[in-house]
């Protein structure tokens, strides 16, 4: 555990009980301790239940001529580019699939929690734009983008979805909670990935049931066995669908809310939005869990509108971390997410609940010239990549991607309580 994660855990305590009524009151916090025997067992992805679908799929239509999208506050990535594209690495994408795309092309199927599919599929167009804010193969038109590490490979989980339900139970809407999402995790690690992609959290008020200590064992796991990096959303208030707000200057001793994976500190890195000029995003969910913060306002990739929420900030962060490790091969996990932590532009306090050490600068965190994380050996030599190539004509007879970011990939948790319908409804997970 690094200096600045180690701070903000000192003081931590077991969940206390809260009235079912009124507002949460303060208390500290403190996510359950890592137990292996909650580790779900190796075994091939499937739902926990029969399914069904429920709902029709989002419209996916694509128009190459529409321009490749901006990632707004990353920064110049040519000039990354000319050190480190990601080659070599794999990042998972736990979400709701990510269906075939032609700026997507290194895309392996991981998996499915949600149906009998194998993870390449997308009925809620939200995972396939989480990757190709990640890893999307740079558009053909000369003012066209990619994404953040397009030589990285993506893995696709579809562990989440807001389109099916239980087969035979007319009271739920949306698939996927905690449990399998642990599951998603340790499948992940076990396909080698390096780095973890999670867009979607579980979030209750503190004195909730939240029974997740198999996910922390799966992120112990990913990080400690497998060193993998994983990187979380930090979730999204305000609205329908979203995690109940959380005072701003949110401490471990005075939050509110509980957030899954998030709270899970030293496993996890976890990201808040920001907008374009740095500012912290009315929408973005503070707490002490949070590690830094990447643009989340008006990103678009692959053609889509442009969207917001934590869910588009996380897979910034996600494809910097694998630019790092192609960069720095010998980097442990952790060693990734300190350089991550360091090289960001730090707030005037030196970290808050809504950034905390700030905003990712790409550049700075890839170049030999920052400065290392510790480690007990020698700093790993960088790895040097040619330039990439000029972008090839631009193709004008496709249509539009009309990827809408979902906002919520499951029903409000809050709301799930309130009307008792859930057997463990604090371990149902929303997309951010």
């Amino acid at each position: 555990m690094n200096a600045s994660r180690a701070a903000r855990l000192l003081a931590v305590s077991a969940l206390a009980a809260l009235p079912h009524l009124g507002t949460p009151t303060a208390q500290a916090v403190s996510p359950p301790s890592i137990d292996d025997t909650w580790l779900p067992k190796p075994a091939s992805p499937a739902p926990p239940w029969p399914t069904l679908q429920r709902e029709s799929c989002a419209a996916m239509i694509t128009d190459p001529t529409s321009g490749g999208g901006r990632l707004p506050g990353v920064g110049d990535l040519r000039r990354v580019w000319q050190l480190t594209r990601g080659a070599g690495q794999r990042v998972a994408v736990i979400d709701t699939g990510v269906s075939p795309h032609p700026r997507l092309p290194d895309v392996l199927p991981g998996g499915d929690y949600v149906s009998t599919g194998d993870g390449t599929q997308d009925c809620d167009a939200h995972g396939t734009l989480v990757a190709g804010i990640i890893a999307a193969a740079a558009d053909p038109k000369p003012d066209g983008s990619a994404g953040v590490a397009p030589e990285a490979t993506v893995i696709s989980i579809r562990q989440s979805s807001s389109k099916f339900a239980p087969r035979g139970d007319r009271s739920r809407t949306g698939v996927g909670d905690v449990d399998t999402m642990a599951k998603a995790v340790r499948t992940a690690a076990d396909l080698g990935a390096s780095v973890i992609n999670i867009s979607s959290v579980a979030c209750v008020p503190v004195g909730s049931t939240l029974d997740d200590r198999a996910l922390g064992a799966a992120l112990a796991y990913a990080v400690d066995v497998k060193n993998a990096v994983v990187v979380a959303a930090a979730g999204n208030s305000g609205g329908t669908a979203q995690c109940p707000r959380q005072r701003s200057d949110a401490t471990w001793q005075t939050a509110t809310v509980v957030v899954s994976p998030a709270w899970y500190d030293d496993y996890v890195l976890t990201v808040g939005s920001v907008n374009a000029d740095g500012t912290p995003s009315e929408f973005t969910l503070a707490g002490p869990w949070v590690d830094v913060a990447a643009t989340g306002e008006a990103v678009t990739a692959l053609g889509a509108q442009p969207v917001s929420g934590t869910s588009y900030a996380a897979p910034v962060v996600s494809g910097l971390a694998a630019l790092i490790r192609s960069r720095f091969p010998a980097f442990t996990a952790r060693q990734v997410m300190q350089r991550i932590e360091s090289t960001a532009h730090h707030p005037p306090a030196g970290w808050d609940p809504l950034v905390g050490n700030g905003t990712v600068d790409a550049l700075a965190a890839v170049s030999t010239d920052s400065s290392p994380p510790e480690t007990s050996g020698p700093t790993p030599a960088p790895v040097p990549i040619v330039a990439p190539p000029s972008p090839a004509p631009p193709d004008r007879h496709a249509r539009d991607i009309a990827l809408r970011g979902a906002a919520g990939c499951l029903v409000a948790l809050a709301a799930l309580l309130a009307a008792g319908r859930l057997r463990a409804p604090a371990n149902r997970v929303t997309g951010d």
